[in-house]
């Protein structure tokens, strides 16, 4: 049978297949951070090109007004495209969503502004899957055994000759016994 393939069961082998490669490549970056910022930017940019009559026009409407919202457009994109620069570029979109506000209508009458404010938190605060965690937090992690290869508490003998000295503890005379401070010839 050639139209075996074609099954119900098949399709939807294969549609879970591409809803885990789409979960795997959104887990892979700052996915929501990006998006968030990349919106902001167009929410921005919006406010300014729309013909509404109320536009409020603070800040220089020149090239700055329009410069600000594509990089923020920008950033959104390059959070998606090339997440280990994810630190930069969430800088950036925070900083540039500030100057919105003076910049492009009130940072797009808060609502962009906003948007990319979370969006760029979001990016900055994204780690990888595997870069929480250091390679000593492993399964078989014991704190208490960093310097030591004996198993449990350290018994008061082990405690006391690993402590450091004590300030005003006279020093050692040699042979195990302490001297007094006034002995020191």
């Amino acid at each position: 049978m050639a139209d075996g393939d074609a099954t119900p069961r098949a399709a939807g082998r294969s549609a879970s297949g591409g809803a885990g490669r789409w979960r795997a490549w959104r887990r892979s970056r700052p996915f929501w951070g990006g998006l968030l910022v990349a919106l902001g930017g167009v929410e921005i940019l919006a406010t300014l090109r729309a013909p509404l009559p109320v536009i409020l026009h603070v800040g220089p409407q020149g090239l700055a007004g329009y410069l600000v919202p594509v990089i923020l457009l920008l950033c959104g994109v390059l959070l998606l495209a090339h997440p280990p620069q994810r630190l930069f570029y969430a800088l950036v979109s925070l900083v540039l969503a500030l100057v919105s506000w003076l910049t492009s209508n009130l940072g797009g009458f808060f609502v962009g502004m906003l948007l990319a404010l979370v969006g760029g938190c979001l990016a900055f605060a994204w780690t990888p899957a595997g870069a929480g965690r250091r390679p000593a937090d492993g399964p078989g992690f014991d704190p208490r055994r960093r310097c030591r290869t004996r198993k449990g508490p350290p018994s008061q003998a082990e405690w006391v000759a690993s402590s450091p000295p004590h300030r005003g503890t006279p020093p050692d005379a040699g042979d195990g016994r302490r001297r007094r401070m006034t002995d020191q010839a």
